[in-house]
């Protein structure tokens, strides 16, 4: 049976007359000093960098782990929203945590697109998007990078993406919406996440800056004005990102709900027990499996709003102000639900010759 490893430790050395540090597999490396007390020093800094990359290594000397751990450390906590990255970090290190960036390739890809699946309560096994596949893995490509470009890395290896799956045009009908925010609201642990719903259902706010919203100016992210029914979407401290949060206006009902909140006490506009609640991501998956939703996402509720909107016969551009999307993508995505699509051209079209 072999021995257990010693770990690192102190070892004098007579012939040179310093203290050195060794650790098991590892070659001795010289403290620099005689005295006991300098070296104990360098050996409790030793210890507390072990596992750190500081030196710059060829891809098949660098693990992938390694990768996500740097970017995580030194750019994902400085990002809009870093449990994001974590989500994905969490996913490829299941895959990825003992492969080398030499083993990124197509195939490896495709391997890890394949194993991502996830069991329902019944038994059921699901395979994960190919949306959700391909942020995970420009996560991985964006570790990759960042490691080459600070020089911890000496090649970048590529990250081989899944297909970009087409637009999609899921979106809740009234009904849907209904079951969902029951499902929620049902769960003595999920009245959070059925005002999470009912915001971005009424707002088609994103996930991360619905979750950042306070009753009053804060920290953390935007707040909602309840005397001008006014919704700041991004917080003064927040930086600007591409992801635009423009102010709204609220409309009648969502503002009538959050002064309700507010009077029980309400400080997040989405809490639980009194504290903000980070994610919502395990809560909404068992709301929508228990409302039979499988396809639906939190995003949906972006799309259902804008989808809403249209079949409503909101304009473009007016669309395009309330929500913060860009016209081009309410015209390419959302104006085939309005009412008045095509309506010139059907109209001229009709005209007698």
């Amino acid at each position: 049976m072999p021995r257990k490893a010693a770990g690192a430790r102190l070892w004098f050395r007579e012939d040179h007359g310093v203290w050195y540090i060794r650790d098991t597999g590892l070659p001795d490396r010289s403290t620099g000093t005689a005295d006991r007390r300098d070296a104990e020093k360098a050996l409790a800094a030793y210890i507390a960098s072990k596992g750190t990359v500081t030196d710059i290594r060829q891809p098949d000397r660098f693990p992938v782990r390694d990768a996500l751990d740097i970017y995580g450390r030194e750019h994902a906590i400085k990002t809009a929203a870093p449990e994001r990255i974590g989500f994905a970090m969490d996913a490829l290190l299941g895959f990825w945590e003992h492969l080398t960036v030499a083993d990124v390739k197509g195939e490896t890809c495709r391997r890890y697109a394949v194993s991502r699946t996830r069991t329902l309560k019944d038994g059921t096994v699901l395979r994960i998007a190919d949306g959700t596949i391909r942020r995970e893995l420009n996560v991985l490509q964006a570790a990759i990078n960042y490691c080459h470009t600070e020089g911890y890395l000496t090649t970048a290896a590529k990250v081989k993406l899944p297909a970009m799956p087409p637009a999609r045009d899921r979106w809740l009908t009234r009904s849907e919406a209904a079951r969902l925010i029951w499902a929620a609201y049902r769960s003595h642990r999920g009245k959070h996440l059925a005002r999470f719903i009912l915001i971005a259902l009424y707002t088609g706010t994103r996930k991360d800056a619905i979750l950042r919203l306070g009753f009053m100016r804060n920290t953390v992210g935007g707040w909602i004005d309840l005397e001008q029914n006014v919704i700041y979407r991004r917080g003064e401290a927040e930086a600007e990102t591409k992801k635009r949060r423009k102010p709204m206006k609220m409309v009648r009902r969502l503002a009538a709900h959050c002064r309700r909140w507010k009077r029980m006490g309400g400080v997040w506009a989405v809490e639980f027990e009194g504290q903000r609640v980070g994610d919502v991501k395990h809560a909404f998956e068992g709301a929508r499996d228990r409302a039979g939703l499988l396809d639906v996402t939190p995003h949906t509720l972006k799309h259902t709003a804008i989808t809403w909107a249209m079949q409503r016969g909101l304009r473009i551009e007016d669309a395009a102000e309330y929500f913060d999307t860009s016209a081009e993508t309410i015209r390419r995505v959302y104006y085939h639900h309005s009412p008045h699509y095509q309506d010139d051209a059907v109209a001229l079209l009709d005209r007698k010759l």
